[in-house]
């Protein structure tokens, strides 16, 4: 049955011919201001969560797998089971919410994101993702509109920690990424069982290409690109390729005051050196690459004794992953000088927590830029510096990124904000999307 173009004083009524599977052209989509998301509401629940591991020194620590975790966990089951959904956990550790459609042999359209923190970080990173989810069946339930495709709002398991939840999606969760410590003290292995997984039936999460109509992730920005340019809603083009490294600097601890300067072997100075050729080597050439370390001890950290072992981090990360070969290539040169010159010996192992750069879906860019215009907001195409599980469900479905902006582009920070205008913007550009893809909208 057909659309007709007829003036109309009833939401309803249009609901009613969404029902019937018609295709709503922009001007009656234009139409529809009631299938809104509230910001206000969307607010004060992420500021509920963000009771759970609140940090004294004004952030949230909801590690992946701590107490604080589980607790937020139950808070966010408890509003799905409220929003009428059938919940359960995976034995991955996602939590998965199912609102059936109207024609259950589809494939279900699947939206979420994470609501683990790293150490004293933002109230927003990630929850947004998932409060926002959660506010489009609300607004679902609230209208009577019933999707022909089943719903599924997904919040994956320590997403902070390397993508856990989505690499077991996709089949990647290694044997040695199990064993990875996580930020809570516990291997990734042990938190999957302290949220109710299974470790040992990994194989009964993987979701093959075909099994998902498509995945959206709403997020903020976490970077000051889209407040620069007046953007509301920023429609990501592809998400980084991140690679870690444990790096390892072993000299020799001796007396710092009866050791002579040309005799040490100082693992700190060698570390120093290598953290400045890591920052040297990734701005020495074009593009938007980045390398951090952010992490670092000396043992045996006493003031009067030369540090003989200084163990530290290595992050890259690059749309390219030939690049980040590239540049890690060049930063274990600069490394094999500093053993020479400092008497050190330094060792690089690989962690297993590797994402690998993912494009989003091309049809999925236009659609979510074609679904903001049309409800009055500004977009901007830009790439995700950071990394989301949506790289990961890129490898078997098609997936895109909706950003909103976070105030002065801070983020994993106490000051991490977002205004509910923009809440309620993002939440809208995703529920829209979602009745899209449902009425065909990719081919």
């Amino acid at each position: 049955m057909g659309v007709r173009a007829f003036h109309i004083g009833s939401v309803l009524v249009l609901v009613a011919l969404m029902e019937w599977g018609g295709a709503l052209s922009p001007v009656l989509q234009a139409q529809t201001p009631a299938l809104r998301a509230d910001g206000a509401r969307m607010q004060e629940r992420i500021l509920r969560l963000a009771e759970f591991g609140r940090d004294p020194r004004g952030g949230v620590s909801r590690l992946a797998f701590s107490e604080a975790d589980r607790q937020g966990r139950a808070y966010i089951i408890a509003l799905m089971r409220q929003a009428g959904l059938t919940v359960r956990v995976d034995p991955a550790g996602n939590i998965i919410g199912r609102r059936e459609g109207r024609e259950p042999h589809l494939p279900p359209i699947v939206f979420g994101s994470h609501i683990d923190s790293v150490p004293n970080g933002g109230r927003y990173d990630g929850v947004v993702g998932v409060i926002g989810a959660i506010e489009c069946i609300e607004v679902l339930n609230a209208h009577g509109v019933t999707t022909r495709h089943p719903l599924e709002v997904i919040v994956f398991a320590d997403e902070e920690g390397g993508l856990v939840g989505s690499r077991a999606l996709i089949g990647a969760l290694t044997p040695e990424a199990l064993a990875v410590v996580s930020h809570s003290g516990m291997t990734v292995r042990e938190g999957i069982r302290a949220i109710g997984g299974d470790p040992d039936r990994l194989a009964e999460v993987v979701r093959r290409p075909g099994e998902i109509a498509a995945f959206l992730e709403l997020h903020i920005e976490q970077g000051g690109t889209l407040e620069a340019e007046g953007a509301q809603i920023g429609v990501v083009e592809g998400i980084v390729g991140i690679r870690w490294w444990d790096v390892v600097i072993e000299g020799f601890a001796n007396h710092a005051g009866t050791t002579p300067m040309n005799q040490r072997r100082d693992a700190l100075v060698a570390a120093a050196e290598l953290i400045l050729a890591v920052n040297r080597v990734v701005t020495s050439v074009p593009g938007r690459q980045v390398g951090t370390v952010g992490r670092i001890t000396a043992e045996p950290g006493a003031p009067n004794v030369i540090p003989g072992r200084v163990r530290m981090s290595l992050e890259l990360r690059d749309l390219s992953a030939e690049k980040i070969e590239q540049l890690f290539e060049r930063i274990r040169e600069e490394a094999r000088a500093i053993e020479a010159r400092r008497g050190v010996t330094i060792t690089f192992t690989p962690i297993d927590a590797t994402a690998v750069p993912a494009p989003t879906d091309e049809r999925l860019r236009r659609l979510i830029a074609e679904t903001a215009r049309e409800l009055g907001l500004r977009t901007l195409f830009l790439p995700s510096g950071a990394g989301h599980d949506a790289q990961n469900m890129a490898r078997m479905a098609p997936t895109g990124m909706i950003f909103v902006p976070s105030v002065g582009g801070i983020s994993h920070s106490p000051q991490e904000y977002t205004r509910p205008e923009d809440l309620a913007n993002g939440a809208t550009v995703l529920l829209h999307t979602i009745l899209k893809i449902d009425r065909g909208a990719l081919p």
